[in-house]
């Protein structure tokens, strides 16, 4: 019962695959393992992941957080955001003599690879993500002369490039397959010769997370999505679930839930944007049942086993640690 003594939900779908995918997984433990190596303090450039509670916990460790690489004192290492960078960030560093690891997902850093391989091909990109964004930040800076960010289906009608013939299409990693779909058969509609991105060049984890939002939206009243506001993926997950008819809310942690979004609520569904640590959804789940919600059924639509490897010379320098 809450406060009012009306029912609150009975139950909590609790959507799988949910939280950490493997480039943040790997971004954090960069982080905790260069710590661990190398010592305290050790630079960031911008959050390693959107998620205050993730950086605030690596804080806590030793990592110091920068927006501008004058913050960082020459000689110092310095550790690359999940999001990725561009190549001047990467120069400024080396005039810095900054000592770098790169904590880009992969799957970012495979974008960047095909946009310097189009540019240098001669080609137009269009980018599909969202202005202002770290990554796209990055990922524009890789060939600057040959994109153009399209952000909505009005962009895509507006794109003139140059030559019809030498387009090709990138979007963002935190943007699913539904995300661009619209935009990019504009662009495909116009320009039939577009080269697209494959299937291997969207992030598994964004559609998978929002594959899991759309098998419990259905059966819940209240769908609460664990995240940062911040955190793109995780504001993705919220309106995917209002698009199908859930009254959805998206919480930094337990604390941010209001008992009168659950009063005339029987299920909640629950999930978690890709850089949301599980010890928050617990906490949630905690909360709920204190406000009567008594069981908890997961719904798992796909088991993910993706893990990328360390960068090879942090890897190289923890096994000599080990040894030595």
């Amino acid at each position: 019962m809450d406060q009012t003594g009306s029912s609150i939900g009975s139950e909590i779908l609790l959507a799988g695959p949910r939280g950490f995918c493997a480039g943040v997984d790997r971004a954090i433990e960069i982080v905790e393992r260069a710590i661990e190596v190398y010592g305290p303090p050790v630079y960031v450039r911008h959050e390693i992941v959107h998620n205050r509670h993730v950086v605030e916990a690596l804080r806590d460790k030793g990592a110091i957080f920068v927006e501008d690489l004058r913050d960082v004192p020459g000689g110092s290492l310095l550790i690359f955001s999940a999001h990725g960078v561009s190549p001047a960030i990467r120069r400024e560093a080396e005039q810095r003599e900054l000592r770098t690891i790169d904590a880009t997902c992969p799957l970012v850093t495979k974008v960047h690879v095909e946009a310097r391989r189009y540019a240098r091909n001669g080609y137009e990109i269009a980018l599909v993500g969202h202005r202002g964004h770290v990554e796209v930040e990055g990922t524009l800076g890789h060939a600057p002369e040959s994109m153009h960010l399209i952000e909505t289906v009005s962009d895509a009608e507006a794109l003139q490039p140059r030559d019809p013939e030498q387009l090709a299409v990138l979007t963002q990693t935190t943007l699913s397959v539904d995300d661009t779909r619209e935009i990019i058969e504009v662009i495909r509609r116009r320009f039939p010769s577009t080269h697209v991105p494959g299937k291997d060049d969207i992030c598994y984890a964004t559609q998978n997370r929002q594959n899991a939002v759309k098998a419990i939206a259905g059966d819940s009243d209240v769908v609460l999505v664990v995240g940062a506001p911040t955190s793109s993926n995780s504001n993705r997950l919220v309106e995917v679930a209002r698009s199908l008819g859930a009254r959805a809310w998206l919480v930094e942690d337990a604390s941010d839930i209001d008992p009168g979004w659950l009063r005339n609520g029987t299920t909640v569904g629950l999930t978690a944007g890709a850089s949301a640590p599980e010890v928050l959804v617990e906490e949630v789940i905690e909360r709920l049942k204190s406000l009567g919600c008594k069981d908890v059924r997961s719904v798992d639509i796909v088991r993910e086993s993706v893990q990328f490897n360390l960068p090879s010379e942090l890897k190289h320098d923890l096994e000599n640690r080990k040894h030595g």
